[in-house]
Parts: structure tokens; sequence; C-alpha cells
């Protein structure tokens, strides 16, 4: 006997589909990364799928005759499109993951960068896990937070006044310089309770996982666990997208996360955070290369947030915001910066130091920092050691001139090989070619000596074992675990930047090592880089009056040195951003740098400059040929030009460039090319 199933109503054969009765035209953000291609595309909505397909959902549709993701961004009545359209295939879950506030801040972010929007939507919105969605929700029981009497927030001008904006609930913007010594984690944690007290949502975004678990733990202990969510790369997938749903669900108001944070869908966003915004961990390397400063400037302007910019130091970015009045200074008085900071000194400020230590300014650790070294470790005090870079010997210099030494074949740096002893260190060898050098000689002055140019964290953490026998020694960073802290005892520890634990009670001295190879990059950025690392170990230091000490090993008449020695964030940050407004660099200005193939470089650049929204104002410079990453053989040449406009031509900038790109994708052009809107790194 045969039995016959009923067929739903709606499910027959795609020719005896219906339309929805309402609103049956759909707006998709197709997953499609190719710049001619970046807009909405119609779909009809059959009547099967009208329930489900809400605005924000996952859905399939066919795209040029195959079966492509997409997010359902609304529905009309209507089309502009003239011709028959293709049907939603699938609704892949009902969930709606894309909220409108987020799929506004994706299109922002696109255009802002000349990107496409769906490759921001892939850095939005996690994969997706069918099991977590079914999963039930968890109940959460969140209890307002009480006001505070005393917050540490009043010893800085304007820091009470700024707390009491948010809990009024307006949309106050403020750049925040932290105190030396400051528990920054629990400052952020005052402004998010302060927040949630006014009935809105906070996102904090921090650089990395370390600071993000305490951060966490800082808003837990004053909202409670229910309240608090945690989202970073370190998550597993699931986990993420568990506490990514919850956040999206409304039922928690405050997200703490990394990078790809900034575009969670908090609800009723009242306070938009980010710690250290000078941090390249902040900036994103993938297209279209969105720096979180930039993108939660753009969703607080959205959203009608707060937005708070915090650190030690302070990016010229950030004070283009101040300078512009955008933003308010958060800024303690100076009488309050001198009683918190630690005595810092650079080599020959004194003519009695280097009457006392006549190498002083040749010498790796001179005699100054040994000093200091010894009186935290009496004082039973911790010391940190700063080394710029990780290993045992990065790389080679020239004796006489410091230059970096060069392979005669193909220009690469030298270093020694992993395998030498201390005895028989073996040949310097090029680090990309990997030919031995037989007969160095410097291309700058003739010398034939080498030294080495950075003395990696090993390397430094042996050699101080044996200039303080009985104590210990541990390494952070460059290769070893990075601590998370460190016992408040007489202990050197030797770090990389960006991994320096924070000490039980904090370090008694710093020593900063090799300034001049943090300062001998060759970037445009490397004072300001040079300046947030200094500044973000010398913070992990007690007061001057508690003997707190911080031994910078540069000379003392380099400017961001004596920015240093006063302790002057606010300072350099105006005399940086006036010295780029002086050569016409960003944030003074935008510009992009296009990269690729001379032939698709070229192509671009004559695009844009021909662009009549531009044309009268962009300027070229270039192009160059870029050196080989190492490792590459270097036999495709590629090269890079840079596009600067005034900042008012920025908009239209990205515009020229995202057209220029549609019309090479439009026609298939083979060789890809790389465009970054004012990038981190302009070498």
């Amino acid at each position: 006997m045969t039995t016959s199933r009923s067929v739903p109503k709606g499910r027959g054969a795609r020719g005896e589909w219906q339309a929805a009765p309402a609103l049956s035209v759909a707006r998709v953000a197709v997953d499609m990364p190719l710049a001619h291609l970046d807009r909405p595309f119609d779909y009809r909505v059959p009547t099967q799928l009208d329930e489900q397909a809400a605005p924000g959902v996952r859905v399939r549709v066919r795209f040029a005759g195959r079966l492509v993701d997409g997010y359902l961004l609304e529905r009309v009545d209507e089309t502009a499109h003239v011709g028959k359209l293709a049907w939603i295939e699938k609704v892949v879950s009902a969930e709606p993951v894309l909220t409108p506030e987020v799929a506004a801040l994706c299109r922002a972010v696109a255009d802002r960068y000349a990107g496409v929007m769906a490759d921001v939507l892939r850095l939005a919105i996690p994969g997706r896990h069918a099991r977590v969605e079914a999963e039930e929700p968890r109940p959460r029981e969140i209890t307002p937070p009480e006001t505070p009497t005393h917050t540490g927030w009043e010893r800085y001008t304007r820091g009470g006044a700024y707390l009491e904006a948010l809990r009024a609930g307006r949309a106050a913007h403020a750049v925040w310089q932290a105190l030396p010594g400051e528990d920054w984690p629990e400052r952020l944690a005052e402004a998010a309770a302060a927040t949630v007290a006014a009935g809105r949502g906070a996102l904090l975004v921090l650089p990395d996982q370390r600071d993000v678990d305490a951060v966490h733990a800082a808003c837990v202990g004053r909202l409670g666990a229910d309240a608090v969510v945690a989202l970073s790369a370190d998550l597993g997938p699931a986990e993420r997208y568990r506490r990514w749903l919850a956040v999206r669900r409304g039922q928690v108001p405050v997200v703490v996360g990394t990078r790809s944070a900034s575009f969670a869908p908090v609800a009723d966003l009242g306070l938009l955070a980010v710690w250290d915004d000078g941090d390249d961990l902040h900036s994103e390397p993938r297209s279209p290369y969105p720096q979180v400063r930039d993108v939660l400037v753009l969703r607080a302007h959205a959203a009608g947030a707060a937005l708070l910019i915090g650190g030690y130091a302070r990016t010229a970015e950030a004070h283009l915001l101040v300078e512009s009045r955008w933003a308010a200074a958060i800024v303690a008085e100076r009488a309050t910066v001198r009683e918190a900071a630690p005595r810092v000194t650079a080599i020959g400020e004194t003519d009695t130091q280097l009457a006392r230590d006549p190498n002083a300014r040749a010498a790796r650790v001179p005699g100054v920092a040994f000093e200091a070294a010894r009186g935290a470790l009496t004082a039973g005090r911790p010391v940190l050691v700063q080394v710029p870079r990780s290993g045992y010997l990065p790389w080679l210099s020239c004796a006489t001139c410091r230059d970096t030494a060069r392979c005669r074949h193909c220009a690469g740096p030298l270093g020694l090989p992993r395998g030498g002893t201390d005895h028989d260190p073996g040949l310097p060898t090029c680090r990309w070619c990997g030919r031995a050098e037989t007969a160095f000689r410097c291309g700058a002055c003739g010398s034939r000596r080498l030294r080495a140019g950075v003395v990696g964290s090993r390397r430094t953490a042996e050699e101080l074992g044996r200039a303080f026998p009985g104590t210990t020694v541990r390494t952070s960073g460059g290769g070893a675990p990075v601590l998370a802290s460190v016992p408040g005892k007489p202990e050197i520890v030797v770090a990389t930047p960006g991994a320096e634990p924070p000490a039980e009670g904090g370090y008694g001295a710093a020593l900063l090592l090799d300034g001049w190879a943090m300062l001998s990059r060759p970037d445009l950025r490397v004072m300001e880089e040079a300046f947030r690392r200094w500044l973000g170990a010398a913070g992990l230091v007690v007061p001057h009056k508690d003997g707190g000490r911080v031994i910078v090993v540069a000379d003392s008449a380099i400017p961001v040195v004596q920015a240093l020695v006063r302790w002057d964030p606010a300072g350099f940050a105006a005399d940086e951003l006036a010295s780029r407004t002086e050569v016409g660099f960003p944030p003074a200005v935008r510009m992009a740098a296009v990269e690729g193939s001379p032939g698709a470089v070229a192509d671009v650049c004559e695009a844009v400059l021909a662009d009549e929204r531009v044309a009268s104002a962009v300027e070229l410079l270039g192009p160059v040929e870029i050196e080989p990453a190492p490792g590459e053989d270097g036999q495709d040449v590629k090269e890079r030009a840079l596009l600067r406009v005034p900042r008012s031509g920025g908009r239209a900038l990205a515009a020229a460039l995202a057209a220029a790109q549609a019309t090479r994708t439009s026609r298939k052009a083979p060789d890809p090319v790389r465009v970054r809107l004012d990038p981190s790194e302009i070498g």
C-alpha cells in the first residue's frame, strides 16, 4: 500500500511559489567581496519563509548561478529592479544576528576605508553554531550598581563631571590621560557601572587578553558576573558565539573584549571605551584594515553614545579630537602628576652623571641603571627591564656608526646563527638569503667592526643574572610566556614591550634599554610608539616619594626623551600633531597607501587622479619600489604609491578608491591591489 505525503503549504515546485502578501521584497547584503558588487540586492520572499525572513537573519540566495550566504537587511513593498526577481532560497536561522545599528556601522566603516561591506560583516559577526542557538538562554540576575561616594576619577580635572555625564546618559566624549600607577581597569569599571546605572550598555575594547582579563575582573567586582561578558579570539568558536548571542539578545549590558568586540551588538549603547588606542593590536590586519579608535568614533557619533579614549600616552589622532573640541581632555593637575610619577633619568642629562660614568652614552646598561636596580632590589622591590626585541641577537649593526649591517648580495639584515656559542658565535649570516658574510664592510662609514644591534630578551636575562648573582631573573614575552603578574619581592623581570607584567605593590625601578634602537626604525610613528612603550612600562613603577626610578637609555637631548622625563603625554602629542601637520602626514591629512604590481598601482592612481571628486585636491607621492619581505625572492616587483588629500577630502578619496577598485574587479583585472586608508605604518 502506498501512502501520500502532503506538501506543506507554499512548498511546491519553484514555479508554484507565491510571494509574501506584504513586504514581499527583501534587501540582502550578499557575501561577495568584490568591489563592483558592494551593494544590497533585491530578492522575492516566498510565502513559506514569510515569518522567518525577518531583518537581520542569515539567508541563502542564488547569485550568479550559485547559492551564497547573505544577511537580510530590510523588507520593502517595491523594487527598482527591472525584470524578475530571484527568490530567497533559505533562511539559515531565524536568529536576527545583524542589528540595524551594526549594519549601518559596517557600511560606514567600509565607506571610510574604501572597503567592501561583506569584509566588514565578517569581522563583525561570528560564525554560526546551530547547537548554541538551540540552547535555552541562561537566566541572569543583574542588580543595578550603587552610586559610590568616592571614585578614582576625582583625581582628574573633569573626571567626576564625566562620570556624572555617564550617569545622566549624556553623550560625553573624552580623552583620558591615566596617572602613573593608576588602577585603570578599576576606572573603566567605574565608568561602565555609571553607564549601567543610567540603564544603558557599555563596550570596553582592550589590546590583548591580559588586559581583557583585568578589566573583566574589575567589572565583575562592581556589577556581578551576570552583567558582564568577555569576547576575545582566545575563546573557542562555540563559547564565543554563546556569549555573543547573550549580548545580541539583550541579556548582558557590558561587553569587554579585544579588537573585533568593537562591533558587538550591545543594546542601547551608552559608553564606548578603548584603552591604549595607539597599540598596533587595535589595527585590523584584514581588509579593509579598520582601526578600533576610528570605528568607535563612528559608532559613538551614529549611536549618540559617550566615548572614552584612555591610556598613559596620547596619540596624535586622539589629540586632534581634543584640539577640534569634539572631545574633552581628562587630565590631572601637574602637582598630582609629579606626586604620582617615578623619577625619570635619561643618559647625559647632567655633567655629574657623565663624569661618574664617561662611557654612559655608549654602554648598553650604564652605571646609573645598575645603581637604580641595586637600590630597588635592596629596598625589597622588583626591577623591570624593557628590551625592544625578543630572542638572543636579533640583528647586527656597525660598531662605529650603528647603521644596520646588511648583506652585500640582497641588502638583508645580518644576524648571528642560533647555534653559535659565546666562544664561537659563528659567521654573520643574512636573515633573508642565508649567505654568510666573511668580510663585512659598512656601506655608510666603511668600518669593518660589528656589534649586536639589539641584544634580545634571553641574552639580556643571562647578562643580568651574572651581574646580580643570587637574584631571580624572569622573562615575559619574546618567546617566553607572558606573565600575568609578579610578586612584590626583589627580583628582575626582563620583558619585551607590551608584555610587562604588573608587580604586586609596584616596581622599584624600570630600565628602558636600547632606546636608540626604539627610535631608529624608519617609520612615521616611531617617536609616538617609543613614547607609548616607555610610558606603559614606567607607569608600573612606584612614585618617586617611595623610591621609584625609571632609567631610559637614550640621549636626554631628544625631545621624546624630554617628554618622558617631564611625564607630559599631552604636550608630546601636541608637538607630534604639529610636526605631522607641517610635513602633511596623518592625522593632519587623509592618506591612502596603494600597493601592488607597478601596472595595478598605476591603474588605481590614474583612476583616482581623474576622479572629479578629488582631482583638484589629491596629491600623488611615488610610486616607489617596496623591499621584499623576509623569505621572498623579490622576483615579482611591487610598488607603493601614496595619495594625499586634506582632511575635508577624506570621504571623497575613499569613494574614488572604491570606484577604482570596482572598475578593476568588474573587468577581472588579474593583479590584486592592497588599499589602506591612514595606514598605521608608513616606512
